[in-house]
This record gives structure tokens, sequence and C-alpha cells, in this order.
């Protein structure tokens, strides 16, 4: 595990400013839990999966399976994928990132900016096509002698969390009761949840995954948040630690998404789309418990990749995602920042200036 942080303030790789990100307090309704978001958008990359990225590569030098100056091949939809980019960029490394027409733009577009090669599998109408994705990436390695990471595989996915976990508990020591995570690869949620667990043997870890996704069971159907869940015929990763996980939730793509646009416009919090049907559901679990409850949500990206789509009006009207009931439930859920006793900022006086 890399430590948490380093004495200097001068760093000598970008991948030196992973961890740390901050931990953000909600404005709850009266009586409600506490709800804290861990905003891993302040890493690298804008997301949390920096941390499993820079650790499965870090196991794969170590174990000689990557030779320097390599190639890495990892099927994604997107953060992963940005992940891998920059640390095969800062250690000289080739990567190729197999994605489908599910995957943002912005992701896409971040990627080849750190030098990744993209090779886009699936029926241009077709959405997610994980299974494709993978049985290609799997081939590139097994004909090419390619290094896939195989993120849904690899126990350096989840690894790679051990230091969000201790960043939680110098945190808030003992007073964490629920941890509340998207649940896609289950790296992020499994690897943060079973280290917390080993000292917090009462924590209750909730997963959440969209609506039509098949992780917790149902019918499989298409869904719009990206980067989470597993959709219907394709494999269920290893790391999904099912005795781990005490809930598994589903989420609406109209409940994360209007969650995600409420919290931009009015307390000034610009999360991704999965993180806004995470941070739903606790809001929901905040509102069944009392103020000394504290439930830590894991939010994963920042929003600034889907200004396209979710924080796009005529995306959401074409794709029937409005939803005014979900608007009026976060109303009563939150409070409005002047009611939690925030004044707005005063400007400081400025002495006139004076030409000489």
């Amino acid at each position: 595990m890399h430590p948490i942080s380093s004495h200097s303030p001068i760093k000598v790789r970008i991948s030196d400013l992973i961890g740390g990100a901050p931990l953000l307090e909600l404005p709850m309704a009266a009586g409600s839990g506490r709800v804290l978001l861990k905003l891993e958008q302040f890493n690298p990359t804008g997301t949390a999966k920096i941390r499993m990225a820079r650790q499965m590569i870090d196991e794969a030098e170590a174990q000689g399976l990557l030779a320097p100056g390599g190639w890495i091949v990892e099927s994604t939809s997107g953060n992963t994928g940005l992940g891998l980019a920059l640390i095969a960029a800062e250690r000289g490394y080739r990567f190729t990132a197999v994605v489908d027409h599910h995957s943002s733009v912005d992701k896409l577009r971040g990627m080849q900016a750190y030098g990744a090669e993209l090779l886009t599998v699936g029926d241009p109408e077709g959405g997610l096509a994980t299974a494709d994705r993978d049985a290609t990436a799997a081939r590139l390695a097994r004909e090419h002698g390619a290094y896939w990471t195989q993120q849904h595989n690899n126990p350096g996915n989840a690894n790679g969390y051990r230091g969000l976990a201790e960043e939680l508990r110098q945190a808030l020591g003992d007073d964490i009761h629920f941890l509340f995570g998207a649940v896609g690869t289950g790296g992020s949620l499994c690897g943060t949840g079973r280290a917390l667990k080993a000292h917090l043997p009462d924590l209750r870890i909730v997963g959440i995954e969209p609506e039509g996704s098949v992780i917790f069971g149902g019918d499989g159907a298409p869904y719009h948040q990206s980067g989470t869940g597993t959709p219907a015929g394709a494999e269920i990763g290893m790391l999904i630690d099912y005795d781990l996980i005490d809930q598994g939730l589903k989420v609406s793509d109209s409940a994360a998404f209007e969650t995600a646009r409420y919290l931009a416009r009015h307390h000034a919090v610009l999360v991704g789309g999965s993180a806004g049907g995470v941070i739903y559901k606790a809001l929901q679990q905040a509102h069944l418990t009392t103020p000394q409850i504290t439930i830590v949500v894991l939010v994963c990206d920042g929003g600034e990749k889907y200004l396209n789509t979710i924080f796009n009006d005529e995306w959401m009207g074409a794709n029937g995602l409005f939803s005014e009931r979900i608007i009026q439930e976060l109303n009563g859920l939150l409070l409005p920042a002047a009611r939690r006793g925030i004044r707005p900022h005063e400007p400081q006086p400025v002495a006139p200036y004076h030409t000489a």
C-alpha cells in the first residue's frame, strides 16, 4: 500500500498526488443521519479508479508480468482507462483501451490525451458491450503478448483502496456506521469495506447498481449510468464479495441523474451520474436513521465528464429522464444552504490604489 501522503509539498510525478481526497458533509434535514461524501474526483484524472490502476501496475511489475516498455491492455468504460493511461504515460508503457459506444466522449479524449490507443467494439447503436470488450482484450493479450489487467478479476483492484480506508479511519476513527458505494467491478466498495471491517466489524456495507444491472439479481435491461453495474450477458467479476456486502440496492437513471443535477444547482457539488445514484440511496437511508449515525459515500468521480449528457437538458429530455418527484423528494431530504447557517461570502475591503 502506498503511503497516504509524503511530508514534502513538492512531488516528482503526478501519481504522487493520488489520495487524500476530502470529506464533505451534506446539510441534512433535521433528525436525519450524517452523510459524508468522500470526493474522489480530487485525485488525478478526477476519479477513484486511479488508485486501483496504479496498484494493478505496481503488482504486475513486482510479479514480473510487465516488462519495461511493455504493452498494457484493458476493457474499460472510461475511468479505469484514464487511470491506466496516466500510469502508462508516466512509466513508459504502451496502453490500448478497448471501449464501446457507451463511453463518455470526454473520457475517451482524456485517454487519448495521455497517449492511449482506443479500440472501439460493439454496435454503434448498442450501448454497453462489456462482453465484446473483454473478449477483444483477451485476444490482444493472447495473440500479441500484451498484459491484460483484467480489472474485474484482479486482486490489485481491491488492494488499491486500502489507502482510502486508512484515510477514512484517520479522519473519522470509529465513527463510521454505513459505507455506500457503486458496484461495478466491486473493487472500490469491497476493497475499502474489507479494510474498514477489519477494525469496524459492525460497519454495514451497501452496494448500489443501476436498474437493469444484474449484480444483485433481476432482469437485465439497458441503462445509462456509466462505469457501474454489470449488463446481462457479461461476466460478474470475482471481486464482488457478496458475503461482505450487507445490502444491494438498485437505483434508476432518473434518480441518479436528478440527484447529481440537484447537488450541482443547489449545493455547488458536481458529481458523476453513478455517484448521484449512490448519494440518493444514502440520503434515503439517512432519513431513516438518527443524527448519531454516520454514512460515508464513496463518490468515485466528478461531473465534469458528463456535461454533454446528464447535465445537458436536451439529452435528459430526449432520454425521458427528468423526474419532478425525485426533485421534490430531495427538497425534503436536504436543507438548502441558507438554512444551515451559511452566510454569503462578504468581500474584504480593498485599499485604494494610488499611482506614483
